[in-house]
């Protein structure tokens, strides 16, 4: 059983290529439901000295996308950042490099998942209050995105096509944005890299 966080020299000592490998077994864990037994009391209190997060992971705000329960992380595994539709801002860029150059996380991880109201609200040219302003971060995938059918929600495959553009395009922009976790990434000091997660299967689907 576990009862203890992450310690700073065991982060210390993770490779993004292992931390990497680890969520995705923890994801095969969550699918066939044999997830690690932890004392969560025990390691609430082991986490009241500091933490040590191995990756931080960029996911959407929907409710069936529990970050770390789909890839059986506990208390201190990951930072989660939530925003919906999964995209970069100057504040999550912030909170990114914050994970990483601040408090060593060795993993940039970008979530998507399958059946996203943000990306099909985008796809629909939705306009409302905020969300106007949010889709709009969005967008540059629905345009990007190419097909011979419709090209709003009611196709589903060009919406779980605009689902995985999002994320290669918010990985591209991280890049592009942040020179602190590009030059972490050039110096293999991190891996940014994306995937999509199925609400049918609970298998996140890694994307090259």
């Amino acid at each position: 059983m576990l009862n203890k966080i992450i310690t700073k020299q065991e982060q210390e000592a993770l490779t993004p290529d292992a931390v990497l490998k680890d969520l995705i077994e923890g994801n095969k864990r969550f699918t066939s439901d044999d997830f690690h037994s932890r004392d969560h009391n025990a390691m609430k209190n082991s986490a009241v000295g500091g933490q040590y997060p191995k990756a931080v992971i960029l996911s959407c705000v929907d409710s069936r996308l529990p970050v770390e329960t789909i890839f059986d992380q506990g208390i201190g595994d990951v930072f989660v950042a939530r925003i919906a539709g999964n995209f970069e801002n100057t504040d999550m860029l912030g909170s990114m490099e914050y994970a990483c150059k601040v408090a060593g996380s060795k993993l940039v991880f970008v979530l998507g998942h399958e059946s996203c109201g943000a990306v099909s609200a985008a796809c629909d040219g939705v306009e409302l209050g905020n969300i106007t302003h949010m889709l709009s971060n969005i967008k540059p995938a629905v345009e990007a995105t190419k097909t011979d059918g419709k090209r709003d929600s009611s196709n589903k495959d060009f919406v779980h096509n605009v689902v995985e553009k999002n994320v290669e395009l918010t990985i591209m922009r991280i890049r592009q944005k942040s020179p602190i976790l590009k030059n972490m990434e050039d110096k293999d000091e991190i891996k940014i890299v994306g995937g999509v997660y199925s609400l049918q299967t609970g298998e996140v689907k890694l994307l090259s």
